[in-house]
């Protein structure tokens, strides 16, 4: 019998969608001790965390590298915690760098290893698949095409639909949100997705608000600013200049689902937005570093989640020095003035959600986790 499962999710989407997971065990067994790495939301469900999300939310190798003697330091400190509380699972989520060597740790120490969302292995370094097979027990997948490259190397691998298929709804209805954000129904509103880590936004959001104000300008759209629930509003009224912009925090989804349209930053909210039905431009910018070691190993034409989805290109991308605030201003407008082109991406982006399998993913892997006794 499962009676303590250690739980390692080092981001804000692994927070949202372990949330669900540490929920749904709860209910299932209400005397079961969960507890690793999380934030705000896997805690609301009754997980006891250890590190906060916020402290491990790093992304790129330039990135990485700066923090690689704190990453370190939490590794240890997990691995003493696992030792002391020798849990009879752990359930990583996402954050591959991470989790692939703390897989290795639990495995060294007899500890069956569940992981749920799978690294990107399709889009770079497939060749870590080999590396899974032995440390991971079971694969929870997200995307129906990732349980074949599993299964070809033997390591048990299912598909248990998309958590997004859980939480993805608005908190308000389109009228509702102009309200209480004050904003004016008549008017078209453009909407800034800049993700929740500092060192992507540093890169990102100059080009984002600045394309923004241009667009306002000459469209009199209004700007609306999704902030993560990781950040507070403050770093960006102190670090940009925002003025005219409406700062939402906790209300992510209204945002993406009320915008006209929204610059997103790459990721899962390219994913979320799409399914919300909103046309959206594709923004990413990292270190140059980064970048040109991430173009060797990268394999795939798109970096956009909701166009390798999709199998093709539907929200346009604008990546490293194609993300200038002229790109984006330009492309904006051009969604925002060409009701015809709008409606074309959104007619591409209503089958989306179809893609991504049925409701019920964070019941089906508490499941598999209970079952891993």
């Amino acid at each position: 019998m499962v009676r303590r499962v250690m739980m390692i999710a080092g981001e804000a989407s692994g927070d949202l969608h372990g949330a669900g997971v540490v929920r749904q065990l709860m209910q299932m067994h209400h005397t079961l001790e969960i507890f690793g790495v999380g934030g705000d939301n896997m805690r609301r469900e009754g997980m006891q965390l250890v590190y906060h999300v916020s402290e491990l939310s790093v992304m790129g190798f330039a990135e990485v590298a700066k923090q690689l003697p704190r990453i370190y330091s939490v590794e240890k400190a997990l691995e003493q915690l696992l030792l002391f509380k020798k849990p009879d699972v752990v359930v990583l989520i996402d954050y591959p760098g991470f989790n692939l060597r703390f897989a290795k740790i639990a495995k060294r120490n007899n500890i069956p290893v569940v992981y749920y969302i799978s690294p990107q292995v399709w889009a770079w370094r497939k060749s870590r698949i080999k590396k899974m097979k032995g440390i991971v027990d079971r694969m929870l997948v997200v995307f129906p095409f990732e349980v074949e490259l599993y299964k070809e190397e033997g390591i048990d691998a299912e598909f248990v639909g998309h958590p997004l298929l859980e939480v993805l709804k608005p908190g308000l209805e389109r009228e509702g949100f102009f309200k209480r954000y004050g904003l004016d129904p008549v008017r078209p509103v453009l909407g800034l997705l800049p993700g929740s880590r500092v060192q992507e936004i540093e890169r990102i959001f100059p080009n984002m608000i600045s394309a923004a104000r241009r667009v306002a300008a000459e469209s009199g759209a209004q700007v609306v600013i999704g902030v993560a629930p990781t950040l507070d509003e403050k770093y960006f009224t102190t670090m940009y200049n925002v003025n005219g912009a409406q700062l939402i925090k906790g209300a992510t989804y209204d945002v993406m689902s009320h915008s006209d349209v929204a610059l997103v930053t790459s990721g899962t909210a390219t994913l979320e937005t799409a399914c919300l039905g909103t046309p959206l431009i594709v923004v990413y910018k990292t270190s140059w570093i980064t970048y040109l070691i991430g173009r060797l190993f990268v394999r795939i034409k798109n970096i956009g989640l909701v166009n390798i989805v999709a199998g093709k290109q539907i929200a346009p991308e604008y990546i490293q020095h194609e993300a200038t605030s002229a790109n984006l201003a330009r492309e904006a407008l051009r969604l925002l003035n060409d009701k015809q082109a709008a409606d074309a991406m959104r007619a591409e982006l209503g089958k989306i959600k179809g893609m991504l399998g049925e409701h019920g993913a964070a019941q089906k892997v508490a499941e598999r986790i209970l079952q891993m006794a």
